[in-house]
């Protein structure tokens, strides 16, 4: 049996650090549990790093063409750079860990064709230290999985829970999280919804086999939700939540991510601050939830070395996305969802325009569930609440497009969808 590994590090910033420092001091109890030393000997930066703990190239090529290199730690980010990185690598039959989900969202079936002969092992890019590929790789294998229900964004968690308080708006909380690290200066990814995108599409890939891109599913962010939807969500028992989504029907599965009204008592209602849950729903097992740190460099640290030490145990490549044949599930389109609505409508206060809103929603097959005006104070204009029995995305995208052409709207509408 080898008794070393030696690791490559491509890229080593706070997660690539990380793993470096957890491989040094843990190194006896991982040796301990997997049997085999494992030992990063050097790392690709951009540029050197004082007091690195291993050395640092900023050469690819140096890097990517050691021989004695036994597995490759992909840390980098990006999309196409790393997919050519990783594709070289993998037909050299090099085994290769990745946390890069972005990467996955587009290439993941490329990629698991070239690892037949290899190993490639991406726990790290899904909720950090959570072990939710694992879970539903192996721990749930027997189920039908019927959804998963997911907070996969710290980020946007954090805002929302601090917004549920009171008294913060959205900008304020964002400047918040950007203060305390938990959001980039440019934090459009995860507030616009694409980094939970990312990760759903990995998850829907190991439980349904479905081959879908960021731009096939519907994506809405939070950047949009003020304190007004804050005040409907606490006076009808909701919390708001930027969920990704997925529900299978027969052979079809549909699958989002949204800001969504969820009841105050469900458990996913109860996860607060950068924390990430999922909740998979399956025939046999019913609902299970997995809680825990879904980003920062130790948390995915943990998951990464958790696919290091998978591979010295076995040196070998069980199925990448947990399929050994195919599973036919095609993808319900966007404008057949149907799911229940909250609209927060701004519109002059004047008499026939809650009887116009009424009619456009009948002649657009949407049915009211119920319905709530805010006292005015000092604002001009009324703001009206309303929610919606279930209903189609076409449906709704429909009304709210005709909706804005009304000359009683004083501003743009909005929507949230329901999920209960």
């Amino acid at each position: 049996m080898q008794k070393e590994l030696k690791i490559a590090l491509l890229g080593y910033g706070v997660v690539g650090s990380a793993v470096a420092k957890a491989l040094i001091e843990n190194e006896k109890i991982i040796k301990a549990r997997c049997g085999v030393s494992i030992k990063p000997v050097i790392a690709l930066a951009k540029s050197k790093k004082p007091n690195a703990l291993v050395p640092i190239s900023t050469d690819i090529e140096e890097v990517i063409n050691r021989d004695d290199i036994d597995i490759f730690a992909e840390l980098m980010g990006g999309i196409e750079t790393p997919f050519e990185i990783v594709s070289k690598l993998l037909k050299r039959k090099k085994a290769v860990v990745t946390a890069n989900k972005a990467m996955l969202a587009y290439h993941r079936y490329e990629l698991e064709a070239l690892a037949k002969d290899s190993f490639l092992g991406y726990e790290a890019s899904v909720a950090g230290g959570i072990p939710i590929i694992k879970i539903l790789k192996e721990g749930l294998s027997a189920n039908n999985i019927l959804s998963l229900k997911a907070i996969l964004n710290g980020t946007s968690n954090f805002i929302l829970s601090a917004m549920s308080k009171g008294g913060v708006n959205f900008k304020d909380t964002l400047q918040k999280a950007q203060n305390l690290g938990y959001a980039e200066a440019d934090p459009s990814f995860d507030i616009k919804g694409f980094d939970a995108a990312h990760k759903l599409l990995i998850l829907a890939s190991i439980a349904y086999g479905v081959r879908a891109k960021p731009e096939d599913i519907l994506i809405q962010g939070i950047d949009e939700i003020g304190a007004e939807d804050m005040y409907f969500a606490s006076e009808f028992d909701y919390t708001i939540k930027l969920l990704g989504i997925a529900k299978a029907q027969k052979d079809k599965v549909e699958l989002r991510v949204h800001p969504c009204l969820i009841p105050k008592d469900e458990m996913l209602a109860k996860v607060n601050g950068v924390m990430n849950a999922i909740s998979v729903g399956g025939d046999m097992l019913e609902e299970s939830l997995y809680y825990g740190a879904g980003a920062g460099g130790n948390a995915t640290a943990s998951a990464v070395i958790s696919d290091l030490m998978e591979f010295a145990r076995t040196n070998k490549q069980k199925s990448v996305l947990g399929f050994v044949s195919e599973l036919s599930y095609t993808l319900v389109p966007k404008d057949e969802i149907c799911t229940k609505y909250y609209l927060r409508l701004k519109v002059e206060d004047k008499i026939g325009v809650l009887s116009k809103i009424t009619q456009l929603m009948s002649e657009n097959a949407i049915s009211i569930d119920s319905f709530l005006q805010k006292p005015k104070q000092d604002e001009i204009y009324s703001t009206l609440f309303f929610t919606t029995h279930h209903t189609f995305e076409k449906s709704v995208q429909n009304f709210l497009a005709i909706l804005k052409k009304q000359e009683f709207m004083k501003a743009e509408p909005f929507m949230i969808r329901i999920e209960q």
